[in-house]
């Protein structure tokens, strides 16, 4: 793997443990309550989406062996350009259900 693929997803896994930590001990009620926590965790989805973007720019193999990789775009689009749109419980169902698989993923490619 090409050092600038390694640079961009260990990116990635920085942002996306971020995340995992900021909510540990959180709920739902946490993030639609707590501007800091949904400033801390909207940014991160931004890092994420935006390294996996240059990733499929740079080395679309590699950006494409992450699951729902054109989502995870998608949505780092929404947060920067739909961010009026964004629903917490459509976010804390991706942030349940998607960070972990994320973060599986991004450790597994790191560690070719």
């Amino acid at each position: 793997m090409r050092p600038e693929s390694k640079k961009l997803l260990s990116d990635m896994q920085e942002a996306a443990n971020l995340m995992a930590g900021f909510l540990e001990n959180r709920t739902l009620p946490d993030l639609k309550g707590d501007p800091l926590l949904r400033s801390a965790i909207y940014y991160q989805f931004t890092i994420v989406g935006e390294a996996l973007a240059q990733l499929r720019q740079q080395d679309e193999v590699t950006a494409l062996r992450i699951s729902e990789a054109l989502r995870i775009i998608g949505f780092r689009n929404q947060v920067v350009h739909g961010y009026g749109k964004i629903d917490d419980e459509i976010t804390w169902r991706i942030l349940q259900g998607k960070l972990p698989i994320l973060r599986r993923e991004l450790e597994q490619l790191l560690a070719e």
